[in-house]
């Protein structure tokens, strides 16, 4: 007969001692904040946005938070090797340049692997009078043969380039009000996206406006306006994204990503 083979244990496996991976999120966006949720709580993950302070109040993302600035690409490297990080996640405003290119360098003197998070940018539909342009000083020099009124949805940092068109009458959007120097003829509509589109054709309507002026930033969060001044058969000047770092992947959309994450040496578990 045979006996039947005796039972043992198993041992249960020891708790991970590794410390958790750094992951650092150069934030200030929607989507940085989005990835910073689904990234916080994730065993074996530790989330830190970073801000740049340039707003009042933020909002502020899930997980870790450091607001202010690191030095230039010096001190970022410095802050990526002394607090140990993993990954570094590009999340920034895409006209951001300096802060990504800043980004890209400290990722190259450290090793630490970088991923550039950015949304796509607009895209025209039939109706649309769009004219790109390279730079905010370009757009400056294009707005006095669009008439008189001209709506300014390109951040109130930028406005300093159009300081000097005293002929025309300005309605700036921003969340914190913009400092010298401005235009002699400003008004300045404090508020925070996202915008509905019957919010926006109010505006342009209420305002009388006559051409706008904004950035190719992407995103749903302020696409209304474009919508809003087709409608209205408004010419829009539109400037143009910087690129991104030679040699940095991109991802459109958090879960691309996650899937980044995901896909690194370190990763053994998946993140998402």
């Amino acid at each position: 007969m045979t006996r039947p083979t005796p039972a043992r244990s198993i041992p249960a496996r020891p708790a991970s001692t590794r410390p958790p991976r750094h992951v650092l999120v150069l934030g200030g966006t929607t989507e940085g904040r989005a990835l910073a949720a689904a990234l916080d709580g994730r065993p074996g993950l530790r989330v830190t946005s970073s801000l740049a302070g340039r707003v009042a109040r933020p909002r502020l993302p899930a997980g870790e938070v450091r607001i202010g600035g690191f030095g230039g690409p010096d001190g970022l490297a410095d802050w990526l090797r002394a607090e140990a990080v993993a990954a570094v996640v590009d999340a920034t405003h895409p006209f951001a340049a300096g802060m990504s290119h800043n980004a890209a360098l400290a990722a190259a003197a450290t090793g630490v692997p970088l991923l550039v998070l950015r949304r796509p940018g607009f895209a025209p539909v039939a109706g649309d009078r769009w004219h790109r342009v390279p730079s905010l000083a370009a757009a400056a020099g294009l707005l006095p043969g669009f008439g008189r009124r001209v709506f300014l949805s390109s951040g109130r940092q930028g406005i300093a380039a159009f300081a000097g068109l005293d002929g025309l009458h300005f309605v700036s959007r921003s969340v914190d009000p913009p400092e010298p120097p401005l235009p002699r003829s400003l008004e300045v509509v404090l508020d925070r996206g996202p915008f509905t589109l019957d919010g926006e054709r109010a505006l342009l309507r209420g305002h009388r406006i006559d051409v706008l002026v904004t950035k190719d930033s992407g995103g749903a969060a302020t696409a209304p306006k474009l919508t809003a001044a087709r409608e209205l058969g408004l010419p829009v000047v539109v400037v143009e994204r910087p690129p991104v770092p030679g040699g940095v992947p991109v991802a459109p959309d958090v879960p691309g990503a996650v899937r980044w994450l995901e896909q690194l040496p370190w990763c053994v578990d998946p993140v998402g």
